[in-house]
């Protein structure tokens, strides 16, 4: 039987979908009085790669990745995807929302993201949402699973969590050397 012991604090980071008229500096302003400081953020990319949300949020969308300084610990995800709702829903007009956050975590292994739809793939964090394993790092790279969203697919994703990684291992090894 393996011993229990706590589980090792991981790096924040957030996929932040926006709409035309939206700032995407004031989502990750937001995002920073939840998380923390931003330590990270992608180009902002066309999000082109489906319509499922241009029904609720119009056309033209546009997205990118952010990180966060502040290490938290892998059980605050589901709280944060709920708290990050309680954005969204803050930028909505008549009932549709005008920026979708989907908060996540990045270990040396792997990038889990929070969703509030259960499917086959995903694990109850509790509070009715769930993680979703979009990508594991095996190999010396990233590597994608059957259900792994086509923007976190991207050499674009690939080379900003590339650097998200890296900086968390930096951090690990510091709490690591640190600890008596």
């Amino acid at each position: 039987m393996a011993a229990v012991s706590p589980a090792l604090p991981v790096k924040a980071v957030c996929a932040v979908t926006f709409s035309a008229g939206i700032r995407w500096e004031d989502a990750v302003s937001g995002l920073e009085n939840l998380l923390g400081p931003a330590d990270g953020t992608s180009p902002v990319f066309p999000f082109d790669f489906t319509d499922y949300y241009s029904g609720e949020m119009g056309p033209g969308l546009r997205k990118l990745f952010v990180s966060f300084e502040t290490l938290m610990a892998p059980g605050d995800l589901a709280r944060v995807k709920r708290a990050s709702n309680g954005l969204e829903a803050g930028w909505a007009v008549d009932g549709r929302r005008r920026v979708n956050l989907d908060p996540g975590y990045v270990t040396s292994a792997k990038l889990v993201v929070a969703s509030a739809k259960d499917f086959a793939h995903r694990v109850c964090l509790g509070d009715g949402i769930y993680g979703d394993v979009q990508l594991q790092y095996r190999h010396g790279r990233w590597r994608r699973s059957a259900w792994t969203f086509p923007d976190y697919r991207t050499p674009l994703a690939f080379a900003f969590f590339t650097g998200v990684r890296d900086r968390y291992n930096q951090q690990e090894r510091r709490l690591r050397h640190a600890v008596p």
